[in-house]
């Protein structure tokens, strides 16, 4: 096993007098005698073999190696700082580790709003994100696998906040048999053709929801796979209006009109699985959520007092 021939008090006196441009200064700022630093730095050169200042007049100057060796430092120190604080939020209760579930149609705009906005406060938490669709949503609500939740449905027996409206359109590729027929197209039209369809996640699927009359269908594993399909001009889907509206307005993907069920809406919802075990920086996350989005934004910033993180007014949803 390696063992360091140097220590972490030996980088951070040579950061000090570099930084704070010589012995004597590092030594007020880090209320320590002058004769220690000049020890500690002559101890780690010798010890490296390589020289890192070198002193000209009352002015110590970094050397070509030494000046490498200081970004290292850096970086040592600051990871060190890192690690202690964490330890330390540790210990007041602040969680290591936070798991987040998002269920796949949720518009990522002011989903990553909210990251942005989380991430200056996090200190340190390690964030868990993963995608889930319809019923495997529900399964890790069920089953308490994550400790913050975006589900398109609220099981029973749980409480959601609506996020975010959702909008499915039928889509296919502007040359597919169902763009090119005349007039407003029947239910039963569709099922005659191939359906791209979003797999469920959950390990038991099952198809309680949608749209899955087409005899023929292929399942794929996200939105941008499916698209991915539909642009080769083969079958149809299913798929988020905030997806889609850019490549229709390119003519490159197609709205199909139906003659009834044109388009599917639903809302997402905010859901704390287990409340009781939720820490600080997860209640932290669930504020920047909550600010990030319109249908919640409105309520939070008039009713709740939110000292936690400093926001900018939220965005409109895309």
């Amino acid at each position: 096993m390696f063992r360091p021939k140097s220590t972490l008090e030996q980088w951070r006196i040579f950061q000090a007098v570099v930084e704070h441009g010589g012995y004597a200064q590092a030594a007020e700022k880090l209320n320590k005698s002058q004769s220690s630093l000049n020890h500690a730095i002559a101890k780690l050169q010798q010890t490296l073999g390589v020289a890192l200042l070198e002193v000209r007049g009352r002015k110590a100057y970094l050397t070509d190696a030494g000046d490498m060796f200081l970004r290292r430092a850096k970086s040592l120190n600051q990871q060190m700082q890192e690690l202690e604080l964490l330890a330390h939020n540790i210990h007041q209760g602040w969680e290591a580790e936070i798991r987040f579930a998002i269920e796949l149609a949720h518009p990522r705009r002011p989903l990553n709003r909210a990251l942005q906005n989380y991430y200056p406060v996090s200190r340190g938490t390690h964030l868990q994100l993963f995608d889930s669709v319809l019923w495997g949503t529900t399964e890790i609500i069920l089953e308490q696998k994550a400790d913050i939740v975006i589900s398109g449905q609220v099981p029973k027996g749980f409480l959601g906040e609506p996020l975010a409206e959702v909008t499915l359109w039928p889509v296919c590729h502007p040359q597919h048999p169902l763009a090119l027929e005349q007039g407003i197209l029947s239910p039963d039209e569709l099922s005659q053709q191939l359906q791209i369809v979003i797999r469920d996640t959950a390990k038991n699927p099952k198809e309680l929801t949608g749209w899955l009359k087409a005899e023929q269908r292929w399942t794929v594993t996200n939105f941008h796979e499916a698209i991915e399909i539909l642009l080769t001009g083969m079958g149809f889907a299913w798929l988020p209006q905030h997806l889609v509206e850019g490549f229709i307005q390119r003519q490159q993907l197609h709205r199909i009109s139906l003659r009834e069920g044109n388009e599917r809406k639903f809302f997402t919802q905010l859901i704390v699985p287990a409340p009781e075990r939720l820490g600080p920086s997860a209640n932290c996350l669930l504020e920047c959520l909550r600010l990030s989005h319109p249908l919640t934004a409105s309520y939070w910033l008039n009713n709740k007092k939110t000292t936690t993180v400093e926001l900018s007014p939220p965005t409109t949803m895309s």
